[in-house]
């Protein structure tokens, strides 16, 4: 058994990981250790090898692979020591983890802990839909794996289930295959691809592929003995059905956080985003552990995963330097149509810990509405948003904070319709 003591330790060498690791090191945390259980730094955008990347923390575009050398690059020159191969599998104690890799066994004790392990998309299992077990039945990520990482081939005819942002995605790795979607499918009444990304929308099914979007639809069973032969699709209005003929599907989207050590180490979960229930600086509910990246609610962009990673990082360091954590946490809980909001948590100095604003999600289309953040009967904000959509997150003010009653009711944001 090896033991070790470091300042900081990051579970996950993802952009949030490595960007909070390159943010510690410039504000001088000395011992700053980061690990992976992947055989290389960078996270997911290694396997995505289109454009895209990079906009809003680089101010530059990068494919995924060199977005991911990049902050490897940054974090590597930064002098964090980052540790591949190596995985996170127990609590010892609240500030030491057991770390199994290639070496041997571990126990690294840190002073602060971040995790930083993301999310994953629910496969064909998750989503319960029935029909026949064959090959050829992907999530975008083990598609993204099949091509990039293990250069294995995978069918010709494609059915994509999802039209939000990674859905496009997978629609661009099945092009590099030289495979193609020959249908995509969505439950809701409209594609996902809202705002600045419709043009990668128009990009990939108009120019690109040419792919008709099946909405208000479902992909009720799959059909094939020892490959994907075709699914069959439900029209949820009509409740009518078509077999459409193929030899692979890729599910997409439906995010879960991986949030399998957080509750290992007995972190409080938000019931509505899954993942740990965090405040502005996100704090998590034991002192010390933080949390940053699509661990908090599954998937962000990549950048947007970063900036949290700089964001947590000078959270760490006030941390280090003070040892105060606070002991008061009102939950924010949301009423349908909200699907979630993050972070979830306020907390005695919520206020002072806010340079961004909060991030909502919807689980249905809803135009001209306001959004109401209220504790107990008392009003604390509105908010009016010309449109809201499934799987896009919206900025919510955080103007509020400063207004909430410390020993109050929790906090609750819901929608009036117009």
């Amino acid at each position: 058994m090896h033991k070790q003591q470091v300042d900081v330790l990051i579970v996950g060498a993802g952009p949030a990981g490595l960007s909070a690791a390159i943010g510690l090191k410039k504000l001088g945390v000395q011992k700053v250790l980061v690990l992976d259980r992947d055989t290389e730094a960078g996270g997911t955008p290694r396997f995505c090898h289109h454009t895209g990347f990079g906009l809003r923390d680089l101010r530059s575009l990068y494919s995924g692979p060199g977005y991911a050398k990049h902050y490897l690059a940054r974090a590597q020159q930064s002098g964090a020591e980052i540790w591949t191969e190596s995985a996170a599998t127990e609590w010892t104690d609240e500030h030491t983890l057991s770390v199994t890799n290639p070496n041997g066994i571990h126990q690294i004790r840190a002073k602060a802990i971040l995790l930083a392990t993301g999310c994953r998309e629910r496969p064909r299992s998750a989503r319960l839909v029935p029909g026949d077990r064959p090959n050829g039945v992907f999530t975008t990520g083990s598609l993204q794996d099949h091509i990039h990482r293990y250069h294995q081939p995978v069918g010709r005819d494609f059915v994509v289930v999802g039209a939000e942002l990674v859905s496009f995605s997978a629609l661009l790795t099945l092009l590099e295959a030289k495979s193609r979607a020959v249908l995509m499918v969505t439950e809701q009444p409209e594609h996902q691809a809202y705002g600045l990304y419709r043009p990668f929308k128009w990009w990939t099914t108009g120019i690109l592929m040419n792919v008709p979007i099946a909405t208000k639809s479902k992909v009720t069973r799959i059909i094939g003995c020892k490959n994907v032969e075709a699914v069959e699709v439900t029209y949820l209005d009509s409740g009518s059905q078509e077999t459409v003929a193929c030899d692979g599907v890729v599910f997409t989207g439906d995010w879960i956080p991986d949030y399998e050590l957080a509750r290992k180490g007995g972190l409080s979960i938000d019931i509505y985003t899954k993942g740990p229930a965090v405040d502005s600086a996100l704090r998590t509910s034991q002192k010390g552990v933080f949390v940053a990246g699509n661990l908090l609610r599954g998937a962000e962009t990549a950048d947007h995963a970063a900036l949290e990673g700089r964001l947590v990082a000078k959270s760490i360091c006030e941390y280090l330097s003070s040892d105060q954590w606070p002991e008061q946490r009102l939950p924010i809980n949301v009423q349908s149509p909200v699907a979630w909001v993050s972070p979830n948590v306020v907390t005695g100095n919520s206020a002072n810990a806010a340079p961004k604003p909060f991030l909502f999600r919807v689980q249905e289309v809803c135009k001209n509405a306001t959004v109401t953040v209220a504790q107990g009967d008392k009003v604390l904000h509105r908010e009016r948003y010309r449109k809201m959509g499934p799987n896009l997150s919206l900025p919510l003010a955080n103007g509020w904070l400063s207004k909430v009653d410390a020993s109050g009711p929790a906090i609750e944001v819901r929608i009036e319709k117009s």
